[in-house]
C-alpha cells in the first residue's frame, strides 16, 4: 500500500487578517478532519515548529496540534479540539516564538501548569494536563484560536519595537 502524500500547508504571516479571527467549534469528525490533523502535523515539521494552530493555515477552527518533543516521541503529539483551560497554576516567562511570526521572539508571562478539556479527532473529549514548555505551547495555540498572538501579551513598548522591526523586514522585502 502506498504511503499517503500529505499536503504542506503555507504558514500565514502576521499580519493577516485571520489570525486575529475567533475560531469556529469543530463539529464534524470525520476522515477529512483526520487528513487535515495529519497535514497539520507535517506542516508543523515542515515548518520546524512545536504547534501550530489552524488560524495559521488559513482555517477559522479550533483546531490545534502540539508535539513539544518535535518528532522525537509519538506519545508527546497532541491534538486539541475544541479546547477550554480549566485550570491554571504558577507563573513561567520564557523566549516564545510563533510561525507566523519568524524571527520574532519575547519574552511571554504564562501560566507554569494547565489543565485542559478538549476533544480528539473522534470527538471523545479528554482532559490534558500540561506544565512549563508544554504549557506554554498549549497555551500559545490556544490563545491562536482565540484570535490573540502572543505580541498581545507583551509590554505596549516591546509590541511597537516588534511592528516596526517587521515593518522594515516588509519593506526589504524579508517578510
Amino acid at each position: 500500500m502506498a504511503k499517503e502524500v500529505l499536503k504542506i500547508h503555507e504558514i500565514v504571516k502576521y499580519p493577516d487578517p485571520v489570525l486575529a479571527k475567533m475560531c469556529t467549534p469543530v463539529t464534524v469528525f470525520d476522515t477529512a478532519l483526520k487528513s487535515l490533523v495529519a497535514e497539520m502535523f507535517e506542516s508543523m515539521y515542515v515548518a520546524q515548529g512545536i504547534g501550530l494552530a489552524a488560524p495559521q493555515i488559513a482555517l477559522t477552527k479550533r483546531l490545534t496540534v502540539i508535539d513539544v518533543s518535535y518528532k522525537k516521541n509519538t506519545q508527546d503529539k497532541l491534538v486539541l479540539i475544541n479546547p477550554e483551560v480549566v485550570e491554571t497554576e504558577g507563573k513561567q516567562v520564557e523566549e516564545e516564538g510563533c510561525l507566523s511570526l519568524p524571527e520574532i521572539r519575547e519574552k511571554v508571562a504564562r501560566a507554569a501548569w494547565v489543565k485542559v478539556k478538549a476533544q480528539n479527532e473522534h470527538g471523545e473529549w479528554f482532559e490534558v494536563e500540561g506544565e512549563e514548555l508544554l504549557a506554554r505551547a498549549m497555551l500559545h495555540e490556544i490563545d491562536h484560536l482565540n484570535g490573540v498572538l502572543f505580541i498581545d501579551r507583551i509590554s505596549r513598548l516591546k509590541r511597537e519595537l516588534v511592528l516596526r522591526k517587521i515593518k522594515k523586514m516588509q519593506k526589504n522585502g524579508e517578510w
